[in-house]
């Protein structure tokens, strides 16, 4: 029995992870490139860990193409339906998070201390939903236009050819979040919501999976408000935000309120994605 953390008065921060944290731009994403590449994040988060109630989220869009690839390579074996390679991301990932941040953590000293755990992670979505009706979120493999009329899910041409498109509907809630409310609060670190979360409806009183993709950071900033944590993270491959993304006017904000970022976003600063 795990009893309240003496640091339960400490600030929550959760710190939502891209999907560049674990397989940069050119690398194939092999085992050992995505260890390598979490030693950095989970170094700093292990010298932060005394000072704060940490919750890690992360994405899973290389490692749910990867496996969507070797769906195609083999027709012997039966195709899984997309909340279950979500699922199998999430188990994935977590291990290598967990398995590294242990690691930091012992260089530390700091292993005996602190708690880790991953959580398989539902997060409910509205059938409803505009998106259902017009999936636009590109996942998996690139397909020659030849093979595009006899696939069985919808595509959409992209800069890189034809790919398989889902909807990414908004999340309404976590499933797992007084779980995950009560983890930190007796000290664990707590990786969940992998992915944006396993996908699902209500059905009655039960849950039913659907194939789609949730956004990762809207799913992190759902568990930010329904958990209630002080501060909120989300690491990129980019240096900030910025207004004229990409031109020669391009201008980073340090410091962004609400309102600001509200007319800014009705001025088409920050398009659906970015």
């Amino acid at each position: 029995m795990v009893n309240e953390s003496p640091h339960a008065n400490q600030q929550v921060l959760l710190v939502a992870l891209g999907g560049n944290a674990l397989i940069r731009k050119g690398q194939l994403g092999s085992v050992e490139e995505q260890f390598q590449n979490l030693r950095i994040p989970m170094s700093q988060i292990a010298r932060i860990s005394d000072s704060y109630r940490i919750i890690i989220t992360h994405g899973n869009g290389p490692q749910v193409g990867n496996l969507l690839l070797q769906q195609e390579c083999c027709e012997s074996v039966p195709r899984l339906p997309l909340e279950i390679l979500v699922a199998q991301t999430q188990g994935q990932i977590g291990y290598m998070i967990e398995s590294t941040l242990d690691s930091e953590l012992m260089a530390l000293g700091r292993d005996q201390e602190k708690l880790l755990v991953s959580l398989i992670s539902y997060v409910v979505v509205d059938p409803g939903d505009p998106a259902f009706l017009n999936p636009t979120k590109p996942i998996g493999p690139v397909y020659p236009e030849q093979r595009v009329a006899s696939l069985p899910f919808p595509t959409r041409k992209t800069p890189k050819g034809y790919r398989r498109v889902v909807a990414s509907p908004r999340p309404i809630t976590i499933v797992e979040k007084r779980e995950i409310g009560r983890l930190i609060q007796m000290g664990f670190i707590v990786i969940c919501c992998g992915g944006g979360g396993i996908p699902v409806i209500r059905e009655g009183r039960s849950f039913a999976g659907v194939d789609a993709v949730i956004d990762k950071d809207l799913a992190s900033a759902r568990l930010a408000q329904e958990v209630g944590v002080d501060l909120f993270l989300i690491a990129t491959d980019v240096p900030g935000v910025a207004v004229g993304f990409g031109t020669p006017g391009e201008r980073f904000l340090r410091s962004l309120g609400s309102r600001e970022a509200g007319e800014l976003m009705a001025q088409g600063h920050f398009p659906e994605g970015s």
